[in-house]
């Protein structure tokens, strides 16, 4: 379908792929929704440590912290209908696993706390390919919208499931909310069996996982946006989930409430994030987005600080609604601006960086608030929290948020593959490649604040072992240098070239006082020893003839 002129909030929703599974994701994570309940409200019924409660938010997100990087490079080089057929495989055989040992009586704190964590695993596969899925639904222009409405997906089921699990657990156990979350994954597995994708047309083999995953993280580390959006991702899933994980010892010994009323106050931040979500369009056009993040900092502080005072459900709910605004807000901003900061070929890694980052201190933050709660109380450790907050806001004057959007991200599409003399492989390597250039004395100073620049593209594009060497005899002689592993990835390194780097490329070419472009050469390099030649002699008695 093509792209529409108008771009309003729900424009997404003219692309039926992504309305569709939108809907099914919808009922997916209502199942998920129930069966967070009745975990962590079984926990306190098995356990009275405010540790092991707050260790089922961490379950949840430890999983992602250890495997998003893994499941991001199988994104981008895998069909992702089929990553994601599998990982709601896996968590529906998880979830009826779930259901018959709780409906058995035999579930432990260690057993329940396990198949969380196995549950967790399995949405660690399943949200890069799904995030990444995203951006080849919709235009790239509608992007923004598209993240903001699976953020209010995501909350409509926080806003009603709790309150639906709570009544269920009250009313039939754990293990009837742990049931219906298993049949939430059939639905995803019927919708996502029905989807006919287009095969992604690659004209270079697939990328090994181990050289995807170190290719992502070296993209990732020679982006200084993504870095500061991941380390402000940290600080936030780090204070705010003290939040979620004391939330049922909070309900239960803060507040005497029930499960029902454990389910109506997580309802609250559920609705509080949907608000969050429809007001985004609104707080976008009168703030930037380091503004933005700043002030979900700062309001979701206010609302740990409102809830440790309080001992009333109807005094807590209002904090609990704008925790859910600050949450959504601030977590479908970072989520934006990897996504637009980040090229295609690259975007389901950097999505699992970014949830590593905010899930590991998501995992991080439920461990230690769980102990601040127990060793100093639960309104002593939220207000904790609070300041880390308070913190989070404040780095930003130092390590200010890009704008996302900004840069142009697609490809430069500038290179053509050179006609070699050499009968190559695609496997052929290691590759050794030189360009040479001509500076005048007067130029240095700026070609060298140029090559800084590119020895990041290059590192941050595959290459490795990267060097800038001038000529010892003719001082305005300089060579860059840098290898890659094979033939493959010399092309993908050059193919990964987006129209942003474009300007420093060519401000190198305007610098070069040669004939022509900078001279680039490209060799393989061989072995010139004998391998039974260059052993090391065990004596030297062996060099006697």
């Amino acid at each position: 379908m093509a792209p529409h002129s108008d771009s309003s909030q729900l424009s997404p929703f003219r692309y039926r792929i992504f309305a569709t599974i939108w809907g099914a994701s919808l009922i997916s994570n209502l199942g998920t929704q129930l069966q967070q309940v009745g975990a962590g409200w079984l926990m306190t019924s098995l356990t009275t440590s405010p540790d092991k409660v707050a260790l089922v938010q961490s379950a949840v997100a430890l999983p992602v912290m250890l495997f998003a990087l893994v499941a991001g490079a199988l994104a981008d080089n895998i069909d992702r209908r089929r990553l994601m057929l599998t990982a709601q495989g896996f968590m529906l055989v998880t979830a009826l696993a779930l259901t018959a040992l709780a409906w058995a009586g035999l579930l432990t704190p260690w057993s329940l706390l396990g198949l969380t964590f196995l549950l967790g695993a399995g949405q660690a596969l399943n949200n890069p390919a799904w995030q990444a899925s995203v951006g080849d639904m919709v235009p790239r222009a509608e992007l923004p919208q598209a993240v903001v409405l699976n953020s209010i997906g995501f909350n409509i089921a926080r806003s009603i499931g709790p309150a639906i699990g709570g009544l269920i657990v009250a009313a039939a156990g754990a293990a009837v909310a742990f049931a219906m979350n298993a049949a939430s994954f059939l639905v995803m597995l019927g919708t996502l069996v029905s989807w006919r994708t287009e095969p992604r047309k690659a004209a270079l083999p697939r990328e090994e996982i181990w050289r995807a995953v170190v290719d992502g993280v070296a993209y990732v580390a020679m982006s200084p946006n993504l870095l500061r959006v991941l380390l402000r991702a940290f600080l936030f899933g780090f204070g705010a989930v003290a939040l979620l994980a004391l939330l049922p010892v909070v309900a239960r010994h803060m507040l005497d409430a029930g499960p029902l009323s454990y389910g109506l106050m997580l309802g609250a931040f559920g609705m509080g994030a949907i608000l969050g979500g429809l007001l985004n369009p609104r707080l976008a056009a009168v703030l930037s987005g380091e503004g933005r993040a700043r002030a979900g900092f700062v309001l979701f502080g206010l609302a740990l600080v409102w809830l440790a005072v309080s001992r009333d459900l109807w005094v807590s709910a209002p904090a609990l609604a704008l925790a859910g605004a600050s949450w959504v807000l601030t977590l479908s901003l970072f989520n934006v601006m990897v996504q637009l900061s980040t090229p295609r070929w690259v975007v389901g890694r950097a999505i699992s960086l970014y949830q590593t980052a905010v899930f590991g201190g998501m995992a991080l933050g439920s461990w230690t608030w769980g102990g601040a709660a127990a060793r100093f109380g639960v309104p002593a450790a939220l207000a904790i929290a609070a300041a880390t907050l308070a913190v989070g806001a404040l780095v930003g004057l130092a390590r200010r948020l890009p704008e996302p959007g900004l840069i142009d991200l697609d490809p430069l599409d500038r290179f053509r593959e050179p006609e070699l003399q050499l009968d190559l492989r695609l496997r052929s390597g290691p590759i050794a490649v030189t360009v040479e250039y001509e500076i005048r004395q007067e130029d240095v100073a700026e070609f060298l604040a140029n090559m800084a620049v590119r020895r990041r593209i290059r590192v941050r594009d595959g290459a490795r072992r990267w060097a800038l060497l001038r000529d010892l005899e003719n001082p305005r002689l300089w060579s860059e240098s840098y290898h890659v592993a094979t033939w493959t990835e010399y092309l993908r390194h050059n193919m990964r070239r987006t129209r942003a780097d474009a300007d420093n490329l060519d401000h190198l070419r305007a610098l070069h006082q040669g004939e022509g472009h900078p001279k680039v050469h490209r060799m393989i390099e061989r072995p010139t020893v004998p391998r039974h030649d260059d052993m090391p002699l065990r004596s030297v008695s062996e060099l006697a003839p």
